[in-house]
């Protein structure tokens, strides 16, 4: 088929090469030429129930990173005690684009994956809640969505920043770290990164450094983050942000800072690079940002590394709880209360049993993937 083709040939398919007891359920392929749209949708696991999880639009996605993406979204529900599986999609296509041009895309991409029950679409990278919005007009099947509609904005309150903050509230004890104080790098000073920036200021830390996909600008005096916000808002970057030093994008990987968080693209820090990062805590603010080479090269140097299922669930958590009808108030407290929970509970099984964050999450996580696998007769 040419037109919104579904292809689901394991022999044929790359991605199968990753797949285990807990899934992929479904790869599929779209492709419709008149509309311009290629895209890629892995259901990874629906044993709790219908997969959530955000469409990604960018130039260079793949799909090695959705089938990544998807997983991780299984064990982050799983690990926030949703009733939804794990889901992913990727558009191929550059985000900024003219807004007509976008809406046309994301509606045909609606369009191609109606059908499709077990995904419930979110936002993500390159896509918002206006996309959101239009993907509900056409299949009614969307979380994330404008408030003129009846959603939570999560980009807007910044729920996926709120749930780092709270990680980096338990975290950072861990490491003798008091909060107040403590200096904070920012890698993607975007829609998660700029609120992780603004609930850790509010909580005493300081940044110390912020980067976008241009520059980076630091200071150890500290930067004031709703001054780096409007600025970056009036001149769409923080390069040259008044009273800082601006250095290019990849200058924050060697910050010297406290705690630093990535909250950008995949497989940031890997072998290549790692060796420069000048930290005592990161949390995983982005989704699969660090490679496990580098993870497993942190923890040998006493880095504490809180993993990304755990730390950024705030903005599934709060779409969650806009599917089950909750309001803007239940959506934040339960953000924090599951993501305080859950951090805790990975840090004292990582040091009781001398194991990673990754790894106490990994088993928590797939322990209820499983749990959930064994009440379902099809999943």
């Amino acid at each position: 088929m040419d037109n919104e083709a579904s292809v689901r040939d394991r022999n044929a398919d790359p991605a199968w090469q990753f797949a285990d007891e807990l899934g992929p359920r479904a790869i599929m392929h779209f492709h419709n030429a008149d509309a311009g749209l290629k895209a890629i949708l892995v259901v990874d696991n629906v044993a709790a129930g219908p997969s959530i999880g955000g469409v990604r639009m960018a130039s260079d996605v793949s799909l090695s990173e959705c089938f990544r993406l998807a997983r991780a979204m299984t064990l982050k529900n799983a690990a926030a005690g949703l009733r939804h599986g794990g889901g992913k999609s990727v558009i191929f296509a550059e985000p900024k684009m003219a807004s007509d041009r976008k809406e046309s895309l994301i509606r045909a991409f609606a369009n191609a994956i109606g059908d499709i029950r077990d995904y419930i679409v979110g936002p993500d990278m390159g896509t918002n809640e206006q996309c959101m919005g239009w993907v509900w007009d056409e299949i009614r099947r969307a979380v994330g969505l404008p408030r003129e509609i009846g959603g939570i904005p999560l980009d807007e309150i910044g729920a996926t920043g709120w749930g780092v903050a709270a990680c980096a509230r338990v975290a950072a004890p861990y490491c003798d770290l008091p909060l107040d104080g403590a200096r904070v790098a920012i890698q993607g000073f975007g829609s998660v990164g700029k609120h992780a920036a603004r609930f850790l200021n509010e909580s005493g830390a300081v940044v110390v450094a912020a980067s976008d996909s241009r520059a980076c600008v630091a200071s150890q005096d500290g930067i004031d983050v709703d001054a780096l916000a409007a600025h970056k808002l009036s001149t769409g970057s923080v390069e040259n942000f008044p009273g800082t030093h601006t250095m290019e994008r990849d200058g924050i990987i060697g910050s010297a800072c406290d705690i630093w968080i990535p909250a950008a693209r995949p497989d940031v820090i890997h072998s290549g690079n790692v060796g420069q990062l000048n930290t005592r805590l990161i949390i995983q603010g982005a989704n699969i940002p660090i490679t496990g080479e580098a993870e497993e090269q942190l923890a040998q140097r006493g880095v504490l590394v809180i993993p990304d299922f755990i730390a950024n669930a705030g903005g599934v958590i709060c779409a969650a709880v806009e599917y089950a009808r909750g309001t803007q108030h239940d959506a934040m407290r339960t953000i924090e209360e599951k993501i305080t929970a859950n951090t805790t509970e990975i840090l004292e099984y990582a040091k009781q049993d001398d194991v990673t964050p990754r790894a106490a999450a990994m088993a928590m996580a797939e322990r209820r993937v499983r749990d959930a696998m064994a009440l379902r007769r099809r999943y």
